[in-house]
């Protein structure tokens, strides 16, 4: 790349010339020939990078390390376990400069047994990776961010979630942001809400709900930001108020689907917009897998609303489970194809949850988010079995009355049994004694 790496100026190879001859002693042999001099179409030339990657910037200590990162961003897709490795052990400044070099096998040693393999991986990838980063522009990618207003943060960055270093050698070498919440804050009570683009009105709906009734508590709604589930999960946080956060499988300055350019500017305006991807990276089907992985991470918990049975909200599922994330799934009706994914989860140990109540109960601190629960218990059920039988045996008041010799041959237990169970009933308001006798209560 012209902006920072030179073609080395080499100049004519000269060889030394011989000693001139005496006139007592002729040369024996003529001259060497002089060396060819190297061209760009000569397979000995070699282009050299700059020492390390240029800044205008010098008095940020992280510079070189983020301008290293967006030319990695465009040497491989994201998720690269090689390149993931390769930066925590050398940085990113060393490893792009080897790439562009094409050096990066010689980072690892050949004795290493433990780094073996990825040294033959490098040697295979070597032109691939050095090509692909020859044509990676930082200057550009910051150049567009800045037009569009987003933001290049990498893990050195007070902003980066930890959460994301989760992945291990998945994890974002770095991300765009484009939008003002929080994502640090937002990602320690968030949920991440995923499903069906061709998803049933039940399932919007429910999906919507659980985002709103998430936002409402505070919770903070991750999701991909596509057709169907996505979409309601979005615009049900965005309704109330709430935080949501919406990942890309394009570039930052994209709109995928075309048809959410009003969604996505809301969340970019109420939320946060973010994406691993360089600007101008268009969309297709493996960067939605990879894009997914980060859904995962983000939330501590990732609930399935209508999955079918080869969704790819599945994987989304699979990634959690591998990240010790805990799995949650809407139930939805057992006729509906696009709830047969939701239900293999639940039968494979997911958690059933059917409101944000219950969501939050899962995911939120043990005894501090206790989800609210309607109980269908009558107040008599608390009762014991033999107050409850006297209780039956009695007539309701203005329809007479019996004396305790009565009333337990009506309940079929002995007189003093009753008599003990009707002061107790007495005693709780469920029963009255009249002049003849006893009599149950009026009670809702």
């Amino acid at each position: 790349n012209s902006l920072f790496y030179a073609t080395a100026n080499r100049g004519p190879s000269t060889t030394p010339e011989p000693p001139a001859a005496s006139p007592d002693h002729a040369p024996t042999e003529p001259p060497a020939p002089p060396a060819p001099v190297p061209t760009p179409s000569s397979p000995t030339f070699c282009r050299a990078p700059e020492p390390v990657l240029v800044t205008s910037a010098p008095h940020d200590p992280t510079a070189a390390d983020r301008r290293a990162r967006l030319v990695l961003h465009h040497a491989s897709e994201p998720g690269d376990a090689l390149l993931c490795r390769l930066v925590a052990r050398f940085g990113a400044p060393t490893v792009a400069s080897a790439l562009l070099s094409g050096s990066a096998a010689d980072l690892l040693s050949s004795q290493d047994e433990a780094s073996a393999g990825d040294r033959a991986a490098l040697i295979a990838r070597a032109n691939t990776l050095q090509t692909r980063c020859y044509r990676a522009d930082p200057d550009a990618d910051l150049a567009v961010g800045e037009k569009t207003g987003a933001r290049y943060v990498i893990p050195a960055d007070p902003q980066w979630p930890t959460a994301l270093d989760d992945l291990g050698d998945a994890a974002p070498l770095g991300m765009w942001f484009l939008g003002t919440a929080d994502l640090v804050a937002a990602s320690r009570r968030a949920v991440s809400i995923v499903g069906a683009r061709i998803a049933t009105g039940y399932g919007m709906h429910v999906a919507g709900e659980l985002a709103a009734g998430l936002a409402e508590r505070g919770w903070a709604v991750i999701s991909g930001a596509a057709r169907g589930i996505d979409g309601a999960a979005h615009r049900g946080a965005l309704a109330a108020r709430g935080v949501t956060v919406a990942a890309l499988a394009c570039g930052i300055d994209l709109v995928y689907p075309a048809g959410h350019e009003a969604l996505i500017g809301a969340i970019a305006s109420d939320g946060l917009v973010v994406s691993e991807l360089p600007p101008g990276t268009s969309v297709s089907r493996f960067r939605f897998l990879d894009r997914n992985r980060v859904i995962a991470a983000l939330g501590l918990g990732t609930v399935v609303v209508e999955a079918a049975a080869r969704s790819g909200s599945l994987v989304t599922a699979r990634l959690a489970d591998e990240l010790g994330r805990p799995i949650l799934a809407v139930p939805g009706p057992v006729t509906s194809e696009a709830s047969e994914g939701s239900h293999q989860l639940i039968r494979d140990g997911a958690l059933l949850v059917t409101s944000a109540a219950e969501v939050i109960e899962q995911l939120g601190e043990l005894g501090a988010d206790l989800a609210e629960r309607t109980s269908s218990r009558r107040p008599r059920d608390s009762l014991d079995p033999i107050a409850a039988r006297v209780l039956d045996a009695l007539p309701v008041a203005g329809r007479g009355t019996l004396d305790t010799v009565e009333a337990a041959l009506a309940a079929g237990l002995e007189p003093r049994t009753v008599h003990a169970a009707l002061n107790r009933l007495t005693a709780a308001g469920w029963v009255d004694r009249e002049e003849r006798g006893w009599c149950a209560r009026l009670l809702p």
